[in-house]
């Protein structure tokens, strides 16, 4: 079995796609699930679903997220990258390779089953949330879909080793732009400008004084910029600044809190310097939150062999969370050792990982429907 779940992975790997356009992983794909007695449909753009019909009133669902992201692969490997400049770099060719494998075990058990099982193999997870089109299809309601499980590699964290938490586990996003908008002049004649520079770097402090003092430390949050762009030519006043950053939250109080903040300070800002000042916060992903019952119920269930707890989430986002605004969700870390990080073009791990998660995921199916 590991075999063969290798074999997924590494064929996989060899093709990775961005975003929807994905047909050589979706065909791989279908070819593996269609003999093994599933309905394989397309809910949406991009996507696939296998459904194990067990005769059950409920149905447990399995997510694995497809697409790949545009990074040149640097590790090497014999089974590296077929397509320049596109690279399974963050572990989602493992993410489908564990539920291919589970789709044969389910094929072999499907009388066992305590709950029908819909396997969800979704796009742009790395783009624009290909979870949320899924949802949006109707196919949680139409399929009777009570819960659902997904995995993420994870470096850092003991190879083969599963963690989780309740409650908030990973953050919601916001990509941020603060924009100034002043009046150039000549530098000899600053007085009579607005300049967008000053007031830029102006409110970045400002930005991060507030993000860092008027919240409780124990709040978690990142309200951080990476670019700053402004002026043309080094003896004039800059007309416009550009700040691009990330908002990283737990709660949508929190988000709303600084976003509103955030707009204070530029509005004080307008009206001290005769500027135009403005924030656009992206809508990004709800933060991952898995819920308290299921993963009760789930440690009660699986014993010494449940996943462990993790002592605080990660600042990292996920679009597994709009699955979870539908129906009861648990997400869990799948430890992969001491590799490159995530996204890095020098990223792998040994696939023998890949056999606790399916295991994990094979347990998962004696859940007790009512669970």
């Amino acid at each position: 079995m590991l075999d063969r779940i290798r074999q997924y992975r590494r064929d996989l790997h060899q093709i990775p796609e961005l975003g929807r356009e994905l047909p050589e992983t979706l065909r791989y794909v279908e070819h593996v699930l269609r003999p093994l007695g599933c309905r394989v449909f397309s809910p949406s753009e991009g996507a696939l679903c296998a459904w194990f019909d067990a005769g059950r009133a409920r149905t447990t669902a399995f997510r694995a997220d497809m697409d790949a992201l545009p990074v040149e692969e640097h590790t090497g490997a014999s089974y590296c990258s077929r397509h320049p400049g596109r690279m399974h770099a963050c572990g989602h060719d493992g993410h489908t390779a564990m539920v291919l494998e589970l789709a044969n075990r389910i094929a072999d058990r499907r009388n066992s089953l305590t709950s029908n099982v819909l396997l969800i193999f979704q796009p742009a997870e790395e783009t624009d949330g290909g979870a949320r089109q899924i949802c949006q299809s109707g196919v949680l309601e139409e399929y009777r879909v009570s819960r659902i499980f997904g995995l993420h590699l994870w470096p850092g964290l003991p190879a083969g080793t599963l963690w989780t938490r309740p409650g908030a586990m990973m953050a919601k996003n916001s990509e941020v732009n603060v924009i100034i908008s002043g009046r150039s002049i000549h530098i000899t004649k600053y007085a009579q400008g607005v300049d967008a520079l000053a007031i830029g770097a102006e409110a970045l402090e400002r930005i991060y004084a507030m993000a860092a003092e008027e919240l409780p430390p124990e709040e978690l949050r990142v309200l951080r910029f990476g670019r700053m762009v402004s002026g043309t030519v080094r003896n004039a006043l800059s007309a416009r600044t550009e700040l691009q950053g990330t908002l990283r939250v737990f709660s949508m109080d929190t988000f709303r809190f600084l976003t509103r903040r955030c707009r204070e300070i530029l509005a004080e800002l307008e009206n001290r310097y005769g500027c135009k000042a403005e924030a656009q916060f992206s809508e990004g992903y709800p933060p991952v939150c898995n819920s308290p019952e299921l993963v009760q119920a789930v440690r009660d269930f699986l014993g010494e062999a449940a996943p462990s707890l993790l002592p605080q989430p990660d600042l990292t986002a996920e679009d597994f969370s709009f699955y979870q605004q539908r129906l009861p969700g648990l997400f869990c870390f799948l430890g992969v050792g001491d590799t490159a990080p995530l996204h890095a073009a020098e990223f792998d791990f040994d696939e023998s990982v890949l056999e606790a998660g399916v295991s994990y995921y094979e347990r998962l199916l004696e859940l007790p429907e009512n669970v």
